[in-house]
């Protein structure tokens, strides 16, 4: 199945592709749970999904939530004690293909992390593509795109697994939509708005890209795609510096360095990390992994470079 798994990954696009943490752990057998609480989301008012007749459902795969068929984008405030604050704060964009968002390993706990650093972090729950209503007819769906991927492997002349939609318009105006709510409670939330970056995961690494590649609405000062997608981009003269963190072992890696040499043929500020393992999705890290230091190289990334002053 781990095989299958990569296999199929490896057809998808930047940002296209399944969140790691949803997929390599002991237990990968899908749990449905009841929705969370989620007292402190804000509605971002962007609108629905087309063509989406489900509701919005979670489930549990190795421990962590998972929410899949949002079709209403959220905004969850994790704000920096006052007297902890550094001057920076963080847009967080989980992972899950555009298929569903890995919201405890790549955005909670996430953002609860950067809090404790004194960095206001604010997850994203941003719309998605509509998969089965059911939490049995979406293991189908995604057993259906494993088998279409090793047969293409197996046999190239067959048809190519179909890629998941390219268009991030909804994406990109709920991240546009985030930044504007940031901006209008700024004061309220102690943003300073000439020092706020993105970070993403896996699909929400691919979002992160796009935002800084394709919005003119959001000005981010620094960008964090984390086991992203690592192709050659068209880099704009005001993009921001950027972090970047991947290991040798992810499925979406295999020997490219396009999206680093691009950053730095347009000599614009970038680090970047590639470990030795941990795999896709590790999230801030698994155990006896040489990626669990990401998180603390990304914090002093952020100081060197005067991202931390208060």
């Amino acid at each position: 199945m781990q095989r299958q798994l990569k296999v199929l990954l490896r057809f998808w696009v930047l940002g296209f592709c399944l969140s790691g943490s949803a997929i390599f752990a002991q237990d990968g057998k899908m749990y449905p749970m009841d929705a969370p609480e989620e007292p402190r989301a804000i509605p971002l008012n962007t609108g629905g999904v087309k063509e989406q007749p489900a509701t919005e459902s979670w489930f549990r795969q190795w421990g962590d939530p998972m929410a899949r068929n949002i079709s209403r984008a959220t905004l969850t405030p994790f704000l920096a004690d006052p007297a902890k604050a550094t001057g920076a704060s963080v847009i967080v964009a989980p992972g899950g293909g555009f298929m569903w968002l890995s919201m405890g390993n790549e955005g909670w706990e996430v953002a609860e992390a950067l809090a404790a650093r004194g960095i206001n972090a604010f997850v994203l729950k941003y719309r998605l593509q509509p998969t089965a209503g059911t939490l049995e007819g979406f293991e189908t769906q995604m057993k259906e795109r494993f088998a279409e991927a090793e047969k293409h492997a197996k046999d190239k002349s067959s048809q190519p697994p179909k890629r998941l939609p390219g268009d991030l318009s909804d994406q990109l105006a709920d991240v546009e939509a985030a930044y504007a709510l940031i901006s209008s409670r700024a004061a309220e939330w102690n943003v300073d708005m000439k020092n706020i970056g993105m970070m993403g995961f896996s699909a929400g690494a691919g979002l992160t890209m796009a935002t800084t590649l394709q919005s003119k609405k959001v000005k981010l000062a620094f960008i964090a795609p984390i086991y992203g997608g690592m192709n050659a981009v068209e880099v704009p003269k005001n993009a921001p510096p950027m972090f970047a963190a991947i290991a040798v072992d992810d499925f979406l890696f295999h020997g490219e360095f396009g999206l680093i040499k691009s950053w730095y043929d347009a000599k614009i500020p970038v680090e970047f990390h590639l470990y030795q393992n941990g795999g896709h999705g590790f999230g801030l890290g698994n155990p006896d992994r040489t990626s669990n230091k990401w998180f603390d190289a990304f914090m002093h990334w952020l100081d060197v470079n005067g991202f931390l002053k208060p």
